[in-house]
């Protein structure tokens, strides 16, 4: 029986240990404890299991909607770009880092491959302004959505976001850090910063509904 504890912080080893696969029935359960854990923190939009001290290969993000990764793979990854990240495990920090826009990942759960995309579909002017907004924006949720899963791999993998750093751009401190304040991102070229909304909520009518891996009551 798993429970929930506080995130782990950046000193503690098990952050940086590589975890070992488990069961899809194992890793549904650790799911629970991981999006309880995040429903009670208003800075985060992802969480790997090793950040509350459990050894399994599993993580849950929550961008667009509630989705569960357990003993994940990334198989391809492409246009690389650079971003700024931070961690519940290293609190009130952002990181420059380097990621990659397109990433093709391989889940306990699902029998085909995952696809994740910040690519933009652009209408090519002939939509309405309204419509262009709307493309830009969810390509820019879609984009967070990627980058997270691939921080959350990472964990995984025991690596963090300094594995990840650019040495070039400087580490930030910030005073104020939550789900709707201003987050870091990049159109490929140069950072430039945006707010984003607050995913689906993680539990609804007392059950959790997650998009991968079905309902869990």
């Amino acid at each position: 029986m798993y429970k929930v504890i506080n995130c782990l912080k950046e000193d503690n080893p098990v952050i940086n240990k590589k975890l070992k696969e488990v069961s899809l029935e194992e890793g549904l359960e650790i799911a629970k404890v991981l999006f309880e854990t995040l429903n009670k923190r208003k800075d985060g939009i992802g969480l790997a299991a090793n950040q509350v001290g459990i050894d399994a290969a599993v993580a849950v993000v929550n961008v667009r909607e509630p989705l569960i990764l357990i003993n994940p793979v990334i198989k391809e990854q492409w246009d690389e770009i650079p971003y700024y990240e931070g961690c519940l495990s290293y609190p009130k920090k952002g990181v420059h880092t380097k990621r990659y826009k397109n990433i093709i990942i391989h889940t306990e759960q699902e029998e085909s491959d995952w696809y994740f995309s910040g690519a933009e579909n652009p209408t090519e002017g002939k939509g309405s302004w309204e419509q262009e907004q709307n493309l830009k924006e969810d390509s820019e949720l879609r984009l967070l959505e990627s980058i997270c899963v691939q921080h959350e791999i990472d964990h995984l993998n025991g690596m963090t976001i300094h594995d990840r750093e650019n040495k070039l751009e400087p580490l930030i401190v910030s005073k104020k850090w939550g789900r709707n304040e201003v987050v870091g991102i990049t159109d490929g070229k140069t950072y430039k910063e945006i707010k984003y909304k607050k995913a689906k909520p993680l539990i609804d009518g007392g059950k959790w509904e997650i998009y991968i891996g079905g309902p869990i009551t």
